[in-house]
């Protein structure tokens, strides 16, 4: 594996990190939705494991990460899209598509 991947992969993986972190052992979406702060950290890392993901791509589009489209997709709107970034579909994204992403960085790595 190219060792630019590596690193992509390696930046994932922190970034999947912090947004556990951020969220400690409460998985409240009330919480989520009613602090700007933990919103925009999360954005932050999704842009991070979204440009990740496309450089890897890029590099080799043979890697198989399940939701690689859907988180390119999801960073492209954060980013271009700031103001219609809907926390519903972030929050369903870390719910739903974060541990599977977690354990695919895992077996990569």
């Amino acid at each position: 594996m190219d060792v630019k991947v590596k690193k992509y992969l390696y930046d994932i993986k922190e970034s999947i990190d912090s947004i556990e972190n951020y969220l400690g052992d409460k998985r409240d979406f009330s919480i989520y939705l009613n602090d700007k702060m933990l919103r925009r950290a999360i954005e932050r890392e999704f842009e991070i494991i979204g440009e990740a993901m496309n450089r890897i791509d890029k590099i080799d589009p043979t890697i198989k990460i399940s939701t690689k489209d859907q988180i390119i997709s999801m960073r492209n709107r954060v980013i271009h899209g700031y103001d219609r970034v809907d926390n519903e579909i972030v929050w369903g994204t870390i719910v739903r598509h974060l541990p599977i992403l977690k354990k695919e960085i895992n077996r990569l790595l």
